[in-house]
């Protein structure tokens, strides 16, 4: 799998709210594209990642 460019590999395939989890983001900041479409925040708890998928994670930044 890659997460942000960045390749970590998985035994098994894992439920992406728990990946997210894993890797310490904050659910409620973030915007996850998985294999080039972004996926509903409502479903992080049902998508299963495999070792041969694709993530990226945006962060949002407040400020001014």
């Amino acid at each position: 799998m890659k997460l942000n460019g960045k390749v970590c590999h998985l035994e098994r395939p894992v439920i992406l709210l728990e990946l997210l989890k894993k890797y310490g983001f904050q659910t409620q900041q973030i915007a996850v594209e998985m294999n080039g479409s972004v996926i509903p925040k409502a479903t992080y708890h049902q998508v299963t990642v495999t070792d041969s998928d694709t993530l990226e994670v945006v962060s949002f930044v407040g400020g001014g």
